[in-house]
């Protein structure tokens, strides 16, 4: 029982107590740190005083910054009391429910540096064989160590923020010189992301991982596929991909998942110590892509090959540290079947094979790449304890047209 009357607070909805995601929502004209139950945001500051003197300051703050940098015993006394708090039958004095449609969200934290990684197999395989057709799908370092990019933290937005197309360089093919112009092949890229908190700390092992990853968020790597054909060597993404990124307002715990913990589709060699897991830390997420009013692809996060606690060693074994708000995503999802790819660049095989939608009248339509006006839902799930679902907030954008 609890005292939180909204259908969809159960343990076979997404966001029921197994959940609990933070989140940070403009409440009465300010911003307050909030959990999301069910169809309602929970205003933290209104049961602070229920939560006990360690965790009021934090939970009153206007962002989950203070929360981040407090580290992995104060998430986890802070949940533990939260669960206690909406599972029982009196609600505590104070308590607010604010409908998610009246409650804004904000970024829920702030984003110190975004590192992006390429962990998909089959994605990389077929970006491979996509731009490098005569030559090998994988490069000879992929199955040694976690591939990534360092991003652009200041581009990272809350989900729900306009997508507005980007200009740049690019060279059509058969022209000999570039022109300059708004993308015409953008396009998206379904990720998870891991959101850090804890003590800044450089050489993080695999086995620390939860002293220092928060929660975890769906991303969309929002990507200008002509600009990053041409700019990408020799050096890698730019501006193809730092206009920006888009991340789930709510972000889950990372102890809400550890039933969906599996071990990931490593290479079939030895791997250098620094990246060997004594536990795995694959995740069984679920993904879902829906572009306008169909769904296009369900990619599967248990087929990546490369988890989050390798990822965060090997971004840090060179001395580099992690910090409270440290953004990592894990690079486009995607699963072995054409229907389980997660960008339009692989769904579409390069803009070769156009992609069928559904529009709102019924009829069909046949896109490659985004049109403005377009939008992009991505939503995940992952498997409870005793048959629960956990969910991870959707991410969400729509393409405004360039400015000139």
């Amino acid at each position: 029982m609890s005292w939180i009357d909204d259908p969809a607070f159960r343990t076979d909805q997404p966001f029921g107590p197994q959940t609990l995601p933070y989140g940070v929502v403009d409440v009465d004209g300010g911003p307050v740190v909030a959990v999301r139950v069910g169809d309602h945001a929970l205003p933290l500051r209104s049961v602070a005083a229920d939560l006990g003197d360690g965790l009021a300051d934090l939970v009153s703050a206007d962002s989950l910054d203070p929360l981040l940098a407090a580290g992995r015993p104060v998430w986890s006394e802070l949940r533990a009391r939260l669960t206690d708090l909406v599972t029982t039958d009196a609600a505590p004095r104070g308590a607010r429910l604010v409908p998610l449609a009246e409650a804004p969200a904000r970024l829920p934290f702030t984003v110190a540096d975004y590192v992006d990684f390429y962990s998909s197999r089959n994605h990389a395989e077929n970006v491979g064989r996509i731009f490098r057709p005569d030559g090998a799908a994988l490069l000879p370092n992929w199955t040694h160590l976690p591939v990534g990019y360092h991003g652009r933290a200041g581009t990272v937005v809350v989900s729900g923020t306009d997508v507005v197309r980007p200009s740049g360089q690019s060279r059509a093919p058969g022209v000999e010189l570039p022109g300059f112009g708004p993308s015409r092949r953008l396009d998206i890229e379904a990720e998870v992301g891991f959101v850090c908190g804890g003590p800044v700390r450089s050489r993080v092992p695999v086995a620390d991982v939860a002293e220092h990853v928060f929660g975890v968020a769906l991303v969309n790597d929002w990507s200008a596929r002509d600009i990053q054909a041409w700019e990408y060597q020799p050096l890698g993404p730019f501006l193809g991909k730092s206009f920006l990124t888009s991340v789930s307002a709510w972000i889950t715990p990372l102890e809400a998942l550890a039933a969906a913990r599996v071990p990931v589709a490593g290479p079939d060699h030895p791997l250098l110590d620094y990246l060997v897991e004594a536990e795995p830390w694959g995740l069984d997420l679920a993904l879902e892509v829906r572009w306008n009013d169909s769904v296009v692809s369900r990619p599967p996060f248990s087929a990546m090959s490369w988890s989050c606690a390798q990822q965060l060693a090997h971004m840090t074994v060179n001395g580099a540290t992690v910090r409270p708000g440290d953004l990592f995503a894990s690079g486009t999802v995607s699963g072995p079947e054409k229907a389980q790819r997660g960008c339009f660049l692989e769904l579409s095989w390069g803009g070769r094979e156009p992609i069928r939608l559904e529009s709102g009248n019924g009829a069909v339509v046949e896109r490659t790449f985004l049109e403005d006006g377009d939008t992009v839902v991505i939503t995940g799930t992952a498997p409870g304890v005793d048959g629960a679902v956990v969910g991870l907030a959707e991410v969400a954008g729509t393409v405004r047209a360039a400015v000139s």
